[in-house]
Parts: C-alpha cells; sequence; structure tokens
C-alpha cells in the first residue's frame, strides 16, 4: 500500500484534488491518502465551502498559513509543512496546479527524499512575470512524476529535458470534477434567486494582479465591462483581492451585478447557463471548452492553448479587444456550441492518474 499526501491550498486546487482522493479511497488496498490544507485560501468564502460542495473529507493536516507577499507565504508553508512530512513518511507527495502551495511543498518534499507527483504539469504561458509560471517551472523540474492535461505539456517538458519516462499523459482531472457535479449543480437556485434565465446574462471574475492591482489597469477594465452591461447583465462573483481594489480605487461598478464569491456548485449552475463568460482565471478556460460556452480572456497569453485550438476560447488583451469580442458574441446567435473536446477530457482522468502512480512504485 502506497501513503499518499494530497496538497491543496487556493481553490483551484480542490477540484483537481477531490476526484484523485475519491479514486484513492475506493482502492484502499492501493492507497493510504491524506489531505494536507496549507490554508493558502483560508476562509469559508474561499475554502470551507467547496471542501463541502466538492465532497471533500476534512483535511488531515491544516497548515493555516494564511496571506501574505508571495514570499512570505512560500517559506511559511514550507516550515509548516517539513513537520507533517517528516512524521508521515509518505511515499508520494502529490501537487496540483500552479499556486504558492504547489511549489513549496514539492520542494520540502523533494528536499526530503520523498517522491513528488505534480497534477498539471508542463503547462506554460512563457509569461515569467506571471507568479504561477515561476511555480509550475520550478515545480516541474524536481517532480519525478510529471501528469499532463494536454499535448502542449507533453511538448513543452521534453523541450526542457525533463525524461519522458516520467511524463504521464492523463488527461485533465478538473473535468472529473465538472463531470461528476453537473446534475448535482442543476439543483442550484442560485439563477432563481438572482432572477435570471438561461444565457439571459454574463459571467465576470477577475483577480490576477496584473488586472487589478492598480488604477491604470483595473478601471478601464470595469468601464469595458460597464458599456457591455448595458446590452446584457453582467454576474460578478466577486474575489476578496478584487473587491478591496474596487474599494481603493473607488471605482464605479454601479452597473454590475457584484455578488459574494459562490461555492462550486453554485457557480458550476451560474457560469454553464451564460451566455458567455469573462475572466483572468485558468480553470475556466478549461472547463468552459467542455461544456462549449464562450470564453473571453483578459489575458496577454495563456498556459492552455488548448482552449484556443478548440475554438471556445478567446483572448483579449485590452479594453478595446473585450467590448469587440463581446460585441460579436452578443451579435451571434444565442446559444452554446460545443467543439470538440480534448483528448482524455473524459472525467476518467483521476482513475488514469491512480493508475500511475500504482505502477511505478
Amino acid at each position: 500500500m502506497l501513503k499518499i499526501l494530497i496538497i491543496v491550498g487556493a481553490r483551484p486546487n480542490f477540484m483537481k484534488a477531490a476526484p484523485i482522493c475519491a479514486e484513492m479511497r475506493r482502492r484502499p488496498d492501493e492507497f493510504d491518502v491524506k489531505i494536507v490544507h496549507t490554508g493558502q485560501h483560508y476562509d469559508t468564502a474561499m475554502s470551507a465551502g467547496f471542501f463541502k460542495d466538492l465532497g471533500l473529507p476534512e483535511p488531515d493536516h491544516n497548515l493555516g498559513v494564511g496571506s501574505g507577499t508571495h514570499t512570505e507565504q512560500t517559506a511559511r508553508i514550507m516550515l509548516a509543512f517539513e513537520p507533517v512530512v517528516i512524521s508521515e513518511k509518505p511515499d508520494w507527495v502529490v501537487v496540483v496546479g500552479d499556486v504558492n502551495s504547489t511549489v513549496a511543498s514539492a520542494l520540502v518534499a523533494s528536499k526530503l527524499g520523498v517522491k513528488v507527483a505534480h497534477v498539471e504539469a508542463g503547462l506554460r504561458s512563457f509569461d515569467r512575470t506571471m507568479p504561477e509560471e515561476i511555480n509550475r517551472i520550478l515545480t516541474d523540474s524536481i517532480s519525478d512524476m510529471l501528469l499532463t492535461t494536454e499535448e502542449s505539456g507533453n511538448e513543452n517538458l521534453r523541450h526542457e529535458g525533463i525524461s519522458p519516462e516520467k511524463i504521464k499523459f492523463v488527461g485533465n482531472v478538473m473535468i472529473d470534477s465538472l463531470v461528476q457535479n453537473l446534475e448535482r449543480a442543476k439543483q442550484s437556485d442560485v439563477l432563481g434567486g438572482l432572477g435570471l434565465g438561461s444565457q439571459e446574462f454574463a459571467v465576470l471574475t477577475l483577480h490576477r494582479p496584473s488586472n487589478v492591482d492598480t488604477r491604470e489597469k483595473l478601471e478601464p477594465l470595469v468601464q469595458a465591462f460597464n458599456d457591455i452591461s448595458e446590452r446584457l447583465p453582467i454576474i460578478f462573483p466577486v474575489h476578496p483581492r478584487t473587491r478591496a481594489k474596487l474599494d481603493e480605487f473607488s471605482i464605479d461598478t454601479s452597473r454590475l451585478r457584484l455578488v459574494e464569491p459562490l461555492g462550486y456548485l453554485d457557480f458550476l449552475a451560474l457560469y454553464s447557463q451564460a451566455r458567455f463568460v469573462m475572466t483572468d482565471s485558468g480553470g475556466l478556460q478549461e472547463e468552459t471548452t467542455y461544456l462549449g460556452i464562450p470564453c473571453l480572456t483578459i489575458r496577454e497569453n495563456t498556459e492552455r492553448p488548448m482552449t484556443i485550438e478548440v475554438g471556445t476560447n478567446q483572448l483579449v488583451k485590452d479594453p478595446i479587444g473585450l467590448k469587440r469580442a463581446a460585441s460579436n458574441l452578443l451579435d451571434s446567435a444565442a446559444g452554446h456550441t460545443p467543439k470538440s473536446i480534448p483528448p482524455l477530457w473524459d472525467g476518467k482522468a483521476a482513475g488514469r492518474i491512480c493508475d500511475e502512480l500504482a505502477n511505478a512504485s
């Protein structure tokens, strides 16, 4: 039996870890799995509600590191995680995604001689001003197993000199959570509570420092959203970081419908019925791709090129491009238009991940 520590710290981690944890618990003769929550996202809206919605058990270890600069947070996670690894003596530490918890936990495990498996390995934006890009590169360089979601990840890792034996193309485990919870999400009354019907609105999420940390970037974007909202209501679940900046800069959001961060099921129910989505998130690009929902990604680049190749996702780099792209969508016939689903985005990635871990040990 393999002893596994799965590390989670922020909302995107929870959707990826939940199917893996559930699959391991269905195979008790092969895996003894424990969850370590670093506490990178620590409030109820950003953490506890997702555990409940996704059926994740209570963490076996909660490190409670809280917020801080990237350096502070990474250092606190490392200091708190090291004694957990020493006491638990796992065979593998499984890290997911690209947040500070990912790289910090991988560094600790590697220094202690514990094997590291990185779920969602190989994704690259080729923009090192993004903290996540640094986390991705460092984590991949020290991982013993690199579990990839799309062919671009495999190509990137090979180009960086990673041994082909370490690279395992398993598909996208975030889609496992989506597939498993679509029917449950239909029980949500989030649309009714907002007085909305299907495709009568757009959904907006925004949280990246490059978009929200300065008035010069944030205010023109909000003005563009305000202009778009003249044709279609925009529902904006506001990340705490973004809300603080909106307040600090006294930016007018009166034409947008701001709501508190939503749990996984309510948010899935909301965006799956949207006319289109505007976001700077990574995972939402993938989820909308699977569902065939038009997505406007407010970034200079994406580490998930497959979402653009299949036709559901567009990069918009400035407010003018954003308004133009939104107008084109509004002028087109309403309705979601599913494209080809990327290979192995089939809801079964967690099983393949567990098979790879079992076969490698």
